[in-house]
């Protein structure tokens, strides 16, 4: 194909991607997985708005894309998942900000996000989950962050606008989303984003979440575009209002999602170093012979498997959330669910057993899309402040049904790999950041080496169950 041909296509593509694509609000209310179309005028009142499927994913352009092929050799990439696009950054909506109580009016947010994979556009979406009025994006922007600060590279810079009439205003009603309409942009792979947006009228509180592990920033005014950091004096541990970064690359395979709770959030790694043991994997990934991957971690600080820990910071439960957070993302083909420890530490369950029946139900979930799970064993927690016999009797039980098969598609052993030999119930002095709890940058890196890659992104497409 000539390079005249190719740009033309992919500006065709672009086009009609924006016209059906964005626009469009997502119900994602606590229990809810039906998609709700809102707007006729963001979706087009003749009829050709998005096509919205039924369990809370847009089925449009894009697509979510199922499976892991057939009949390839275990090293050969499947094909490029549907529509192009694949995610390159996500995190779940976590909870209510307490201390912006009604958002943060006159304020521009400059969310900094680390990507996965690269591709040629971007799409963003916008959450208000937990929101209790209405929500105005007034202005928005994504651009290549320069240096890791709040300043963009020069010529990145972006506006993004929404819906058919291609406005660069959003009104997000509460518990929906918004996505934005693609715009072209070389999104690097490995690398960070600056996504923010202006919110100029007071409302209902920020969804946020709350462990980033990443400085973002807040200017008062609107500062959507521009390209100096400078006006963004004041740093924030938090992500608000942003939940996902799709790029389009045609020659990717998919989207591996790591699902989990602040193991997978990274709690405990060095802060802007990208060393989340997610950040890891997608470095293995994109080394390795089994094609282009996006990476996301779905990971939310607090999360449980059976219940929903609090509207604060800890997000819906695990079988509530899987199917927006972790089968929602675009062309997914494999999850890894690492989840079930807080359930012991927090939930207090007295017995293994409803722990592994929510985990075998994520599975089935997944089944159901044609999706593979990998699943991780419990990891030690022993010189955690919340320790007790009781406890490590319950995670046994637990790691024991997982070892035994029948819950996951395939199991990393991460009990044993972070594991101190002479004392089995705690972690590696060297593998602990030291609550006892949460791993050390080199805890993470373990992890992230012992999955076996082969396992994770074979082409074995499960059958429902």
């Amino acid at each position: 194909m000539t390079n005249q041909r190719g740009l033309a296509l992919f500006g065709a593509l672009i086009a009609l991607v924006g016209l059906v694509c964005a626009g469009i609000f997502v119900g994602l209310g606590p229990g809810r997985g039906l998609a709700h179309q809102v707007s006729a005028g963001l979706a087009g009142q003749d009829g050709s708005g998005p096509a919205v499927s039924t369990d809370g994913r847009n089925s449009g352009a894009g697509g979510t894309g199922t499976g892991t092929g057939t009949g390839r050799l275990p090293h050969q990439a499947a094909p490029a998942a549907s529509g192009g696009w694949v995610g390159t950054w996500a995190a779940g909506a976590a909870g209510a900000e307490p201390d912006a109580p009604r958002g943060l009016p006159d304020q521009s947010i400059r969310n900094v996000v680390h990507t996965s994979i690269g591709g040629s556009a971007a799409r963003i979406t916008f959450s208000n989950l937990y929101g209790t009025a209405p929500l105005l994006v007034a202005h928005a922007s994504v651009a290549v962050a320069e240096g890791g600060g709040p300043s963009a590279v020069p010529g990145t810079m972006r506006r993004l606008v929404f819906g058919t009439a291609r406005t660069p205003q959003v009104t997000i009603p509460a518990g929906r989303q918004a996505v934005s309409d693609p715009v072209a942009l070389a999104v690097p792979a490995d690398a960070d984003l600056l996504l923010t947006l202006y919110t100029p009228a007071a409302g209902g509180p920020a969804s946020y979440h709350s462990h980033a592990q990443q400085t973002s920033y807040v200017a008062r005014g609107d500062r959507t575009e521009e390209t100096s950091g400078a006006a963004y004096a004041v740093p924030t541990p938090y992500w608000r209002y942003v939940t996902s970064v799709d790029v389009e690359n045609r020659q990717a395979a998919g989207t591996v999602v790591a699902f989990g709770d602040s193991i997978t959030d990274g709690i405990g790694s060095l802060v802007n170093g990208n060393h989340r043991w997610p950040n890891f994997l997608a470095d293995r990934v994109r080394d390795s012979s089994y094609g282009r991957y996006g990476v996301v971690d779905e990971g939310i600080g607090g999360n449980q498997v059976l219940r929903d820990a609090s509207v604060l910071r800890n997000g819906r439960s695990g079988v509530v959330r899987f199917a927006e957070d972790a089968l929602g993302r675009p062309g997914v083909r494999a999850v890894f669910v690492d989840l079930g420890v807080n359930d012991i530490l927090h939930g207090h369950e007295l017995s293994g057993a409803p722990i592994v029946a929510g985990l075998r139900d994520l599975t089935r979930q997944a089944h159901a899309h044609g999706v593979r799970v990998v699943g991780s064993t419990l990891t030690p927690f022993g010189a955690h402040v919340g320790y007790n016999a009781t406890k490590e009797r319950v995670r046994n039980e637990v790691n024991a049904a997982i070892r035994g098969g029948g819950v996951f598609d395939a199991v990393v052993d991460f009990d044993r790999v972070l594991r101190d030999p002479y004392a089995p119930d705690r972690l590696l002095p060297a593998y602990d950041s030291g609550d006892g709890l949460h791993p050390s940058d080199a805890g993470y890196q373990a992890m992230a080496s012992a999955v076996d890659l082969r396992s994770l992104l074979g082409t074995h497409t499960p059958t429902a169950t």
